[in-house]
């Protein structure tokens, strides 16, 4: 139980060993532990309205998804589609049972337990709670990310390749493809349950994560640095994607060398790639801070380096999944509004404010010319 008392300590999988072989002459020192450990935490209400807003944006992307997928259901959007919809399906589980968690261990440890010792004696449901919320944490921020991704992959071959893209990419593919990016981010969360790496309490003791503060092995270094180097690199593989099929586009608008039904293929094709940079811009903002900063703070408790600030990586860490949680509330508004419907009444509201500046602006200088002008007559006549 030490580790879930003090953050970071050491692991899930060191914990239940501990608590096995705790003697009556030990029982004192552990229930001084968590009586010191009991910290006050944060106003719940914050994760509340969160995890509220994060259902309502995901609900309402989905109902869009869902409609428009029907409509181009035999289209090679639907492909782009349905993996689209299995991100948001999986942000909006995520946002659930997370949020249901966090929420828990807030009302969990706001409370003050009035025997110490019979809280420590149901510590196998503490950790055993704390274990499925890390595992879950690495789930849902590797299948967002993995999603990502692929639908990158997807559409750069689709614009590059709309031949191969019609032969080789379809439904029933698509729906394997999107089994087996759930069943790898859900092999890499399970890590830990076969002793590689270690789930534990994190700052200020409402989530957990990996191992990454004080205690760190090679096992967790190891297993933080497959995380994010997993994380990192969907995130490139999508950054190259994007950038080969935005130029593409680029280059076939300039070129004009299409009809008007291939103008229309390029224009949802356009659509398709404005939302995957915005996901990528969303992932990249969102994400980034809580992989690097874990993976420099996992290498330096490892390198036992981290003791003198120890309390701005807790900082960090915590700002970090602030901003991962971020990603799962902003994602939705990427289909939300950028549609095509959304950017053309955009363009069509910056289009006429330009040209009624612009006309206000001619109108000015005619009335400035005519002035001059009968200024003139009016000379001339005297």
């Amino acid at each position: 139980m030490l580790a879930m008392q003090h953050y970071n300590s050491t692991g899930i999988t060191a914990t239940f060993s501990f608590f096995n072989h705790t003697t009556m002459g030990q029982e004192p020192e552990v229930r001084a532990v968590y009586h010191n450990s009991t910290r006050p935490l944060s106003n719940p209400a914050g994760a509340g309205i969160t995890m509220t807003l994060g259902i309502l944006f995901n609900v309402v992307a989905l109902i869009i998804l869902a409609k428009a997928y029907n409509r181009f259901r035999r289209r090679s959007k639907a492909t782009f589609l349905l993996f689209a919809s299995s991100l948001v399906a999986t942000d909006l589980a995520g946002h659930i049972i997370l949020g249901a968690l966090v929420l828990r261990r807030y009302s969990a440890s706001t409370g003050s337990p009035i025997d110490p010792a019979a809280s420590f004696q149901g510590n196998l449901d503490t950790e055993s709670s704390c274990l499925f919320l890390g595992g879950c944490m690495v789930f849902f921020g590797l299948c967002p990310l993995f999603l990502g991704c692929a639908m990158a992959a997807e559409r750069c071959l689709g614009v590059t390749r709309p031949l191969q893209h019609a032969r080789l990419v379809t439904t029933a593919r698509t729906k394997i493809a999107l089994a087996l990016i759930w069943l790898l981010a859900l092999c890499v969360a399970l890590l830990p349950f076969i002793n590689l790496g270690a789930y534990t309490k994190q700052h200020p003791g409402t989530w957990c994560f990996i191992r990454v503060i004080d205690g760190t092995t090679a096992t967790d270094l190891a297993f933080v640095m497959l995380f994010s180097g997993l994380a990192l690199s969907s995130l490139a593989v999508a950054f190259v994607c994007n950038t080969i099929s935005g130029i593409t586009l680029v280059r076939a608008r300039l070129k004009k060398k299409y009809g008007p039904q291939r103008c229309s293929a390029r224009s949802h094709d356009t659509e398709m790639v404005v939302q995957l940079v915005g996901i990528m811009v969303t992932s990249c903002i969102c994400w980034s801070p809580l992989l690097f900063v874990g993976l420099m703070s996992a290498i330096r408790s490892y390198s036992d380096t981290l003791r003198s600030d120890i309390d701005t990586y807790r900082s960090l860490m915590v700002t970090g999944v602030r901003m991962a949680t971020c990603n799962q509330i902003l994602d939705p508004w990427v289909y939300i509004l950028l549609r095509r419907a959304i950017l053309r009444k955009i363009y069509r509201i910056t289009k006429r404010q330009t040209s009624f500046r612009g006309s206000k602006l001619c109108s000015t200088r005619w009335d400035v010319n005519s002035f001059q002008n009968s200024e003139k007559n009016t000379v001339n006549k005297i």
